[in-house]
């Protein structure tokens, strides 16, 4: 059958099995919307900014395995807005086809209205891109785009498609078999002598150390984690990205690891002699100092599907490339069935689990509750009690991403989202939109402070139109926090340009846009007002929590930029407990 570039578009997009776009259309992308609107395999999601459609669509990814996220804009502007979505979901690792519209094939190059070099823009922060020069080659270009998206390691994938592309006509086959590319095959499999090294090497090992990445759960090997915990009995830590692959509760997990992380997770993380990283890059917030890291004898085990990261920053003794899934699973079936855990040196085990006790003994979380001010930790431990452990939770960039991350205890993975490597300020509210398209009834909250919420501010609007309902806990301090707890470590004080003298009333402006505000300024109705937001009357809408908190609550632990693992600061409330 002939069909005409964009309905072509929208075939290939039901092959992939898509059910949610998001999008904000224009001039370039008018045929392909005209297409979406004549058919009804999948849903369109209108946002308010293109920034927000590629996070909304990030998010949709991140809690979906299997799924790709796909995000529609524009040429010109639509695609520059779409930059610091398609850089976000880059550095975090996260599958995407980003398709975006482009001036008629015979303007390119000329300046025309609304051009920009999409290719040339994107390069850095795409994982592939393409450019749509005949109608011919769309079909086979999105199937490309999808398996380049999903396969590997993960990442976005821009598809530029000119207008003209999209309105020309051509014959359509749909997809009869699996797309292949013969110069690309990532490799699933981990070599079976290396894994095998590693198997005897993590069984002899007197402090063995269990480093969790984003990749362990990109790769769906939670289960496999938690499998090798076991049959350790080796503690573990984490990474930002892999909060939620290892339960919270688990007695072996120590936390998380490095800048921010646990007292005990970084020592331990230090003097460990045997450190196997799965789907982990030891990147600079982690281990800020790699020489001082690397000043401690040990020998690294590191798992990555993607062979540049390996040895990167800290050099590999057994390279494993490889799925981390696949990887883990020949591993723990070699250390079950092979005579490597009888030959544990269980007394050292003992006494590397007395010392990482002794450290966890420092409780280095700790901070001095208040009947006055809201400590916000306190909010995300109540949090955490009210939904008991089971929401999505979408951070923001910021202090309250680190509590969030400090407090909250996932148990399970998919359901901490967050700007990872990034740090891009603004993604909260437009994940929990792509959260919500998917996850009707599950408790989503989007966890951000009085500056990160008014960077996608406006999609408060695409809240409104479609019905979505993310509970919003907004730790107002007044204050662009993080940068205020550097200028005072690093600037003695001086608080250049990171006071919010201008801040909305956030109630009146949640009834503009037709949702519920509730303003929080005491401990004692912190409870009450994040359960009426998730169970009470107004459970089925946006409720915004505008909670003000302690103005100047700084994120401890902290290791300063360059420090050394072990060169960890403690808060006051910790220290003056002696």
């Amino acid at each position: 059958m002939e069909l005409n570039g964009a309905e072509i578009l929208v075939r290939c997009l039901e092959e992939q099995n898509v059910d949610c776009v998001f999008g904000y259309p224009g001039g370039a992308v008018l045929y392909i919307y005209d297409a979406i609107f004549k058919q009804n395999q999948f849903k369109h999601i209108l946002v308010r900014h293109e920034q927000a459609a590629v996070h909304a669509a990030d998010a949709y990814s991140r809690v979906n395995p299997g799924k790709v996220g796909v995000a529609l804009v524009t040429s010109g502007p639509g695609l520059t807005n779409a930059v610091t979505g398609i850089a976000t979901a880059y550095m975090d690792s996260i599958p995407l086809v980003v398709i975006s519209g482009q001036v008629g094939s015979h303007m390119i190059g000329e300046d025309a209205f609304q051009e920009c070099d999409a290719i040339g823009v994107t390069r850095p922060c795409v994982k592939h891109n393409f450019l749509v020069r005949d109608v011919k080659d769309l079909a086979n270009v999105m199937r490309k785009a999808f398996h380049i998206a999903r396969t590997g390691r993960p990442g976005p994938v821009l598809v530029d498609i000119p207008k003209d592309v999209s309105a020309n006509r051509c014959k359509y086959t749909p997809m009869t078999e699996p797309i292949s590319l013969r110069s690309y095959n990532p490799i699933e499999k981990g070599h079976t002598g290396q894994i095998k090294k590693a198997a005897q090497l993590l069984a002899q090992a007197s402090r063995p150390m269990i480093y969790v990445g984003g990749g362990a759960i990109l790769s769906n090997a939670s289960a496999e984690c938690r499998e090798l915990i076991r049959l350790l009995n080796a503690p573990c830590v984490s990474t930002l990205m892999g909060l939620g692959a290892v339960n919270a509760d688990l007695p072996n997990f120590l936390g998380l690891v490095g800048m921010h992380g646990l007292y005990e997770a970084n020592l331990a993380m230090q003097n460990s002699d045997v450190l196997i990283a799965i789907g982990a890059r030891f990147d600079d917030r982690v281990v800020a100092n790699v020489a001082d890291f690397s000043s401690v004898p040990r020998k690294v085990i590191h798992i990555d599907i993607d062979p540049s990261s390996i040895s990167k920053r800290v050099v590999a003794d057994i390279p494993i490339v490889g799925n981390a899934k696949d990887v883990l699973q020949e591993l723990n079936a070699i250390l079950q069935e092979g005579s490597f855990l009888s030959k544990q040196n269980t007394k050292a085990l003992s006494k590397w689990w007395d010392q990482i006790n002794e450290w966890r003994g420092k409780k280095c979380l700790d901070y001095q509750p208040s009947d006055t001010v809201i400590k916000p930790q306190f909010v995300i431990e109540t949090l955490h009690k009210v939904t008991n452990g089971d929401a999505y939770i979408c951070s923001d960039v910021g202090q309250h991403q680190m509590w969030a991350a400090q407090y909250y205890g996932f148990k399970d993975p998919r359901k901490w989202l967050n700007s990872g490597g990034l740090g891009t300020m603004g993604v909260g509210l437009p994940y929990g939109i792509g959260v919500c398209a998917s996850k009707n009834d599950a408790p989503v909250a989007v966890i951000t402070g009085d500056g990160s919420i008014q960077m996608n501010i406006q999609e408060l609007a695409t809240c409104t139109q479609y019905g979505l309902a993310p509970k919003i806990i907004c730790l107002n301090n007044r204050f662009l926090g993080m940068v205020r707890q550097w200028q005072e470590l690093e600037y003695e004080r001086r608080y250049s340009e990171s006071y919010m003298e201008s801040i909305p009333d956030f109630v009146q402006l949640m009834k503009a846009y037709g949702h519920v505000g509730i303003l929080v300024t005491k401990p004692s109705e912190v409870e009450p007002a994040l359960r009426e937001a998730f169970y009470g009357e107004h459970k089925d809408k946006l409720v915004f929590l505008d909670i003000r908190t302690d103005r100047e609550q700084n994120v401890w632990p902290m290791v300063q930029a360059g420090k050394g693992l072990s060169q960890i600061l403690l808060g006051p409330d910790v220290e003056n407990k002696g």
